[in-house]
């Protein structure tokens, strides 16, 4: 196929220049060789592709149908070559991750912010989906980076911990008092018995979150009186901020709302175990250079920040 490519060059050089000593000037070898090479093609082909006259060559009916084609071959060589060259010269590629919504807010922005102007010419595509099926992703290969928070099944992973998070329980002063006004709480209820009373919001059971309280709620004994599942963590902050509940948020999230007092923290009696997220990948899996550059770029932001 080599040796056929090169004869195709030679035959599309020829034709383009209409005469031999064209070719063999623009292609650097002898006119002699030129014509053997053609020769050569058309009994590979059992065609002629040339007709000679005193005036250079011209293209028979079955030399034009070849040549059309081949010319879109070499074009789209050509195309290829140019968009390497750019892809070089530009730091061109394509990041693909997988996250959940309130991850992608809150924790992922503040990276491709700075990593997007310093790679202006890198696709980002983003996965909004929970952590398990980010997960999934990965395995499947449909996402090169996931930003994940850290569980149980993590052993075909490489975790890069981001922040470590601490999932905390808000509500507005006004849901507090008219819930003590429906309720009587003999003395001062703790915040086991008021979110025992209260509608208590939390995200949805297919979220890592959600399985991650369930199981502290039950360490804890506690159980609400009733149950409002959401699908993403700024629902949850907004409907606090409406006195539908008590919702378990992420601190970080919540930090300007607790600091303006618009929503207060119900001090458990045993907090809940902060967690990490981070980005993983799979260990031993064909690693893009694109994804390669983001977890670089990751590691310098850690290192400027004292992280490592």
């Amino acid at each position: 196929m080599e040796q056929n490519l090169n004869l195709y060059h030679i035959f599309y050089t020829v034709a383009k220049c209409r005469n031999i000593s064209g070719a063999a000037r623009q292609l650097f070898i002898s006119q002699p060789a030129i014509s053997k090479a053609i020769s050569r093609l058309e009994q590979n082909l059992n065609t002629t592709l040339f007709l000679r006259s005193s005036r250079g060559v011209r293209l028979t009916e079955t030399g034009e149908i070849l040549f059309r084609q081949v010319e879109s071959a070499f074009d789209a060589i050509c195309q290829g070559e140019e968009q390497l060259r750019k892809v070089q010269e530009l730091g061109m590629g394509h990041l693909s991750i997988g996250v959940s919504s309130t991850l992608c807010k809150y924790v992922l922005l503040p990276y491709l912010s700075r990593f997007t102007r310093e790679n202006p010419h890198i696709q980002i595509s983003i996965s909004c989906q929970s952590t398990y099926q980010t997960m999934e992703a990965l395995e499947k290969g449909t996402v090169d980076i996931g930003l994940i928070g850290e569980n149980e099944r993590m052993e075909k992973l490489v975790f890069y911990p981001v922040q470590e998070i601490e999932d905390i329980f808000v509500c507005t002063r006004r849901y507090l008092e008219n819930l003590c006004k429906r309720v009587s709480f003999p003395g001062k209820p703790s915040a086991g018995d008021l979110i025992s009373h209260a509608t208590l919001m939390l995200l949805d059971k297919e979220n890592i979150t959600r399985q991650y309280m369930d199981k502290y709620l039950f360490s804890e004994g506690i159980s609400a009186a009733q149950i409002l599942e959401v699908t993403s963590m700024d629902l949850l902050i907004d409907f606090a901020k409406i006195d539908l509940g008590i919702a378990c948020v992420i601190e970080s999230f919540v930090r300007e709302e607790l600091e303006s007092g618009r929503l207060i923290r119900l001090a458990m009696p045993v907090s809940v175990p902060v967690r990490k997220v981070g980005f993983a990948y799979i260990k031993n899996a064909a690693f893009s250079s694109t994804a390669g550059k983001f977890m670089d770029f990751y590691m310098e932001c850690c290192e400027g920040n004292g992280k490592l």
